[in-house]
């Protein structure tokens, strides 16, 4: 039997007020539509609740039966509607920060969650890891508010982000590799490796893939791919199977760095560039303040592809 919540509701405000006017206005609606509630409620329940005379009103049996259990029925519910409406702001006060690789670099995530907590300390962060498939980091389906990522993006348009670190392009290789020869320090042209077998991101990402190829150094040169790679532990493996060589920030060689790979600065091409990013037009509260701390632990500042997100 489906009951109305409105329905125990009105029946409750009767049978405290055993008064139908009183309880029409404790209620707010009028007194036909209250005794029409009622007498729909008694029909359903094939009893009658009140009894109504020219006397007043008052509880039958019955309806003394129902009322500790509709006033606990109420009671629930209120606790219920409580519960989702802590849910839903618990879920607005959470961030969630998607990436593909761990920030590191000199503690920049703790640095950023401090300042963080400090502005927000009622919000949580989550961080999200996202495979190498999606250069957004999770931001172009929705699934990350915000996100660290290598520029550039694909629909670069439809983000604002800001640069926390830039660095320079190493090249990665395997131990008996020709380029483990030279001291380790040693720049290696970028002319020097044209006709390497390259390891490759996947093709969804798109301008990201040809930036770690290195295309806009080649002169027209196409690149060889040795393999594709959509993690750090994929990049290691094809490395040591001396599948080919990797170009790579140089504060991401100590996660390819272990035993069987070294590296070299890379000379003539440009460095590479970390950004936290958000999409466009919906940089909420904490967006804003996340963005915040992450140029306040970089001493960063607005560039040409924010939109100024302001204070916490």
């Amino acid at each position: 039997m489906d009951v109305h919540g409105r329905d125990l509701r009105y029946f409750v405000a009767v049978a405290e007020e055993l008064h139908f006017t009183r309880a029409a206005e404790r209620l707010f609606v009028s007194q036909p539509a209250l005794s029409k509630q009622v007498r729909a409620l008694e029909r359903q329940l094939g009893a009658e609740l009140l009894v109504r005379d020219r006397h007043g009103v008052a509880l039958t049996a019955a309806g003394a039966a129902l009322l500790p259990h509709a006033r606990a029925v109420l009671a629930a519910w209120e606790q219920a509607a409580q519960a989702v409406e802590a849910a839903k702001a618990a879920q607005r006060a959470t961030l969630v920060v998607g990436m593909s690789t761990s920030p590191g670099r000199g503690g920049l995530l703790p640095a950023v969650r401090s300042r963080f907590a400090a502005a927000h300390p009622e919000a949580s962060l989550r961080l999200r890891h996202v495979g190498w498939q999606d250069p957004t980091a999770g931001l172009a389906d929705g699934t990350s508010d915000v996100a660290f990522v290598w520029l550039p993006l694909p629909d670069e348009h439809r983000y604002g982000y800001a640069v926390v670190a830039e660095e320079p392009r190493l090249v990665a290789f395997p131990d008996g590799h020709r380029l483990a020869a030279a001291d380790p320090s040693e720049p290696v042209d970028f002319a020097a490796l044209l006709d390497e077998p390259f390891l490759a991101l996947p093709p969804s990402a798109g301008p990201l893939r040809d930036y770690w190829l290195a295309l806009e150094a080649r002169g027209g040169h196409p690149a060889r791919v040795g393999a594709e790679i959509a993690s750090n532990e994929e990049t290691y493996e094809a490395l040591v199977a001396g599948l080919g060589v990797v170009l790579l920030a140089a504060g991401n060689a100590p996660l390819i760095t272990l035993g069987g790979v070294r590296t070299r600065p890379v000379r003539g091409i440009s460095p590479s560039r970390f950004a936290v990013a958000w999409p466009r037009g919906k940089a909420g509260p904490l967006v804003r303040a996340y963005v915040t701390a992450a140029r306040l632990a970089t001493g960063t500042t607005p560039g040409d592809h924010d939109e100024p997100p302001g204070g916490p």
